[in-house]
């Protein structure tokens, strides 16, 4: 498998999962500004869309959406990151998976723009500060989303989570997800995915 990634960004959560999972994989980074992959490709030409991520397979199968990448890799390897297929235990995960999706991801939209007015940042900052209130209940009596084990909701929220700190979104208030933030930064397999996107120095 080949996963097209853009340091930092949502495509950080499949990473993350992949290396979680054991699975044998490539990484290929993406440039979103000029469109272009570390090789020279054009990134439209193999992904119409144009973001990230992109998971090609062995057979050139491609699959797109953060959200679906990160079950298709849980699937490669059952019970590791998600609970089976049809099981409440993995709606549950499936359920986290859109609200971080659509409440949080898309939520933190109008900051990654410089020309957002400062109103509409403000009112994302407001709104932003409402979905996180019902994780930091989610998290206050468990380690992880789903219960005790990590699963690929848990990596998701870890990577949206923490583009509070740069878009100056408050965690203060918010002790049990910087617990958690701390908790998942802690796992080698996530320290191996940061620094494998440039996003740590490496050790002296």
């Amino acid at each position: 498998m080949k996963l097209y990634y853009a340091p930092g960004a949502c495509s950080l959560a499949p990473h993350i999962a992949l290396i979680e999972s054991g699975l044998p994989h490539q990484t290929v980074r993406v440039d979103l500004a000029g469109h272009r992959t570390e090789d020279g490709e054009d990134y439209f030409a193999l992904n119409a869309k144009g973001y990230v991520p992109l998971l090609v397979l062995d057979d050139g199968t491609k699959l797109t959406e953060a959200g679906v990448v990160l079950q298709y890799i849980a699937d490669r390897k059952p019970g590791t990151l998600a609970p089976a297929a049809g099981t409440l235990e993995r709606y549950r995960v499936m359920e986290w998976l859109n609200y971080i999706a659509t409440e949080l991801h898309k939520g933190f939209g109008p900051l990654w723009n410089p020309k957002t007015p400062q109103a509409t940042q403000e009112h994302a900052r407001a709104q932003l500060a409402k979905r996180f209130e019902l994780i930091e209940q989610a998290l206050a009596n468990k380690p992880y989303l789903a219960g005790e084990t990590f699963t690929i909701a848990d990596a998701y929220l870890f990577v949206v989570a923490s583009w509070a700190k740069p878009l100056e979104v408050d965690l203060v208030g918010y002790p049990a997800l910087r617990t958690f933030l701390q908790r998942v930064r802690a796992r080698p397999g996530v320290e191996q995915a940061l620094r494998g996107e440039g996003l740590l120095k490496a050790a002296a």
